[in-house]
């Protein structure tokens, strides 16, 4: 059995498990997880790669789903209604539909948790990049330089700093390895496009949970040289929004909300994040 890397914020109620994003680690969620443990007992979980939790291989979903499993069995938690943000919202997802019988696994939020198979318009320009950055060994001013690009979208410097040395490992020459490493970086980049080759309708149509789909509702201005990738991803975001505007008209178990954040808003609004996840989590029957 493989157990990944937990911290237990306490609280008491309901239980919630969060789940981060690619390329971070569960400290992206601490601003958020101190508000929401008023009312709930709340966990954050290192995936697979990332932060402290150990490397796998092959890097799946049905593998990784299976290990979340495991490891809130173990801690305690196993009726835990999971909140994920990013690649954790797929997942949150992805948890419930494997886990229909677990009395929570019955309802799951998705934060800003989409993505494009590999034949959308534009998508092989944005895996070269993706690609170029997996994994990558990054120079000993690393930290520094995430805390002011954090600092663009009116993220903290402390709580900036804090989340990017949990997603990277020094090395004894001061630069650091950005996690996950190259090898789980690329079998995670084909997860993704497997699953955003289905497309957001046929996706979510075995989900018959409750669910709470936040999307970002704000862009920042593209950075120099970047301005076709800010157009590619504002096309992708209208086309989730339309889908998920038809499906919570016939599936009343959706619910779709937009919130006044760019894409990292677990780090740029943790209180209009946590605000909108207990509010659902209050919502839902039993």
């Amino acid at each position: 059995m493989t157990l990944l890397q937990v911290h237990d914020y306490g609280g008491d109620g309901p239980q919630l498990v969060l789940l981060h994003g690619y390329g971070r680690s569960l400290t992206d969620w601490d601003a958020s997880a101190a508000l929401l443990t008023a009312k709930h007992r709340v966990l954050a979980v290192d995936l697979p790669g990332h932060g402290r939790s150990p490397r796998i291989s092959p890097w799946t979903v049905p593998t990784v789903v299976r290990y979340i499993a495991d490891t809130l069995d173990a801690h305690g938690v196993p009726e835990a209604v999971l909140v994920g943000h990013s690649l954790g919202g797929l997942l949150a997802v992805e948890y419930a539909r494997a886990n229909p019988d677990r009395a929570r696994a019955r309802a799951a939020v998705n934060l800003d948790g989409f993505w494009w198979g590999r034949e959308y318009p534009g998508a092989e320009r944005a895996r070269e990049g993706l690609l170029a950055s997996a994994g990558t060994i990054a120079p000993p001013g690393y930290i520094e330089a995430q805390v002011v690009q954090h600092a663009r979208f009116g993220i903290p410097a402390a709580r900036a700093e804090a989340a990017a040395r949990a997603a990277a490992r020094p090395l004894p020459d001061g630069r650091w390895q950005t996690l996950p490493e190259r090898a789980e970086a690329l079998e995670i980049l084909g997860e993704l496009d497997r699953l955003g080759a289905l497309g957001v309708t046929p996706w979510l149509a075995g989900i018959d949970c409750p669910l709470l789909v936040v999307q970002a509702g704000r862009r920042l201005s593209p950075a120099p040289g970047m301005e076709w990738f800010d157009e590619f991803s504002a096309r992708f975001a209208r086309e989730v929004s339309d889908a998920l505007a038809a499906l919570s008209r016939t599936r009343p178990t959706i619910s779709v909300r937009r919130i006044d954040a760019t894409h990292p808003m677990i780090l740029e609004t943790p209180e209009a994040v946590s605000t909108l996840v207990a509010g659902f989590v209050e919502g839902l029957p039993g």
